[in-house]
Formats: C-alpha cells, sequence, structure tokens
C-alpha cells in the first residue's frame, strides 16, 4: 500500500500522554532512554521509510492526528498510553481511518493493574505489541515493512 511513486513508506508514529517523558518518568518500569533518543534510532534501521512522529497529551489532539494521517499514511504505531483503556473516542478515530494501526505499548499491559487489560482500540488496530519495551515499536515497523 505504497503512497508514494518512489515506493517509500510512510509511517506515523503517534504517542499519547506521559510518554514525553520516558527516559525520566518511572525508570524501573519505562527504561532510561527518551523516546527522541531511540527515534533516531528507529529511523537509523528503517532509513527507506518516512517516519514522522507526534505525541500529545492531549485526546483531542491525537484524534486530529489519526484524521490527518489515517488516508494518506502507509501505517501508523499508536501507543495511545492511558486513553487505550478510557478512550471511546480515540477507538472511534481507528476505526472511522483507512490506514492500518498497530497499537503498542512497552509494558505487558497484562502483567499490570487490571484496568490496563482493557484496550478500547485493539479491536480496531491490525495488531497489538505488548511487554517488549521501546523495540515493540521496531516491531511494529516490520509488520509495514513485510
Amino acid at each position: 500500500m505504497n503512497t508514494k511513486l518512489n515506493n517509500v513508506l510512510k509511517i506515523a508514529i503517534i504517542n499519547g500522554p506521559n510518554l514525553n517523558l520516558l527516559g525520566t518518568r518511572e525508570k524501573d518500569i519505562y527504561g532510561e532512554q527518551s523516546f527522541e533518543v531511540y527515534l533516531r534510532e528507529l529511523r537509523s534501521k528503517f532509513q527507506t521509510i518516512e517516519i514522522t512522529y507526534f505525541q500529545s497529551n492531549v485526546e483531542g489532539e491525537l484524534i486530529n492526528k489519526l484524521h490527518e494521517t489515517g488516508f494518506s499514511y502507509d501505517g501508523i504505531v499508536l501507543n495511545a498510553g492511558a486513553y487505550t483503556h478510557t478512550s471511546i473516542a480515540i477507538a472511534d478515530a481507528v476505526a472511522g481511518i483507512k490506514t492500518p494501526v498497530v497499537e503498542v505499548h512497552i509494558t505487558n499491559i497484562f502483567s499490570r493493574e487490571d484496568y490496563r487489560h482493557i484496550s478500547y482500540l485493539g479491536k480496531h488496530c491490525k495488531g497489538s505489541i505488548s511487554g517488549f519495551g521501546l523495540k515493540g515499536y521496531e516491531i511494529a515497523m516490520e509488520v509495514f515493512v513485510k
């Protein structure tokens, strides 16, 4: 489903609330690396893919970004953070777009609090990746490459 004539895949990574604090927030759970540093590594590994990145702590901004990229990109990697477990609006946005979405979680949501076991987004996604740390984003990228 390449969108460009030169066969460059366009993938959007969209991160939700508190993911701007990676590397400083609860390092024992989320690790010590910032997402910005990891993103440079990811772009280096997938040099033939156009990777855009967006992060917001605001639900409506995440929905707007899904609408913006959801009809023109080849794939979306979405870590909606805590909105995964609470936002029917983001789930509706994922359901309403054409671009396939892979849901990513840094931690294993099924080994955490019971309320984190529920994903309103998952049924609208191509798949879900949980518990592999930041490597989950790389795994999601591979889904779109293959």
